[in-house]
């Protein structure tokens, strides 16, 4: 949905960059999840939930034409993020009724947030909780950019990418089609 994935942003701005590179690193080497890398890298924000809101807000750019497609599609919104900063930006686009959202949700304390996971299944594909378990049955149109979009991808019938998640692909020989913005997007559904 965004440019920049707000959990990023958010880490840039308010993480600890020694406890993400390192975290970062062993999620690339598998020895540790998704989840596991999420909780370690927002143990270490200590600001105020209104302050990084805010902070988000006025950073986070939706790529071009999301809205649009949001009102003609209601699409399924799954992120790896917190609704906590999921909801305000879909605010600001006046597009938070258009949207399913399925998101983690977080507790910011002072002495460092602390991640509450949806309560998803583990997948036997790639043996953590991840973004499948969220598919509707039938036909899927998959846009991704990232890690957390890696298994879910694979199931999809038709699959936009960019970012990681295009790199992912590519590894893999699977096909996929640019994800370079929501308009380009819809005007091929």
């Amino acid at each position: 949905m965004t440019e920049r994935d707000t959990l990023d942003l958010v880490l840039s701005r308010f993480g600890d960059a020694e406890i993400y590179e390192r975290a970062e690193a062993e999620l690339e080497q598998g020895t540790m999840t998704l989840n596991e890398v999420i909780a370690a890298e927002f143990a270490a924000v200590t600001a105020p939930l209104d302050e990084v809101v805010a902070y988000v807000v006025a950073e986070a750019r939706v790529r071009a034409g999301f809205a649009e497609l949001a009102r003609a599609r209601h699409p399924l919104v799954v992120s790896s993020g917190f609704h906590e900063l999921i909801v305000p930006v879909l605010e600001r686009e006046d597009v938070l009724g258009e949207v399913e959202l399925r998101a983690n949700r977080v507790d910011a304390r002072p002495d460092g947030w602390r991640v509450l996971f949806r309560d998803v299944p583990v997948c036997a594909v790639c043996g953590e909780r991840c973004k499948r378990a969220d598919l509707p049955d039938g036909e899927v149109v998959y846009a991704g950019d990232g890690h957390s979009d890696y298994c879910a991808a694979l199931a999809a019938d038709r699959v936009f990418a960019t970012g990681s998640l295009a790199r992912y692909l590519d590894e893999r020989g699977v096909a996929y089609e640019p994800l370079t913005d929501f308009s380009a997007l819809a005007s091929v559904l």
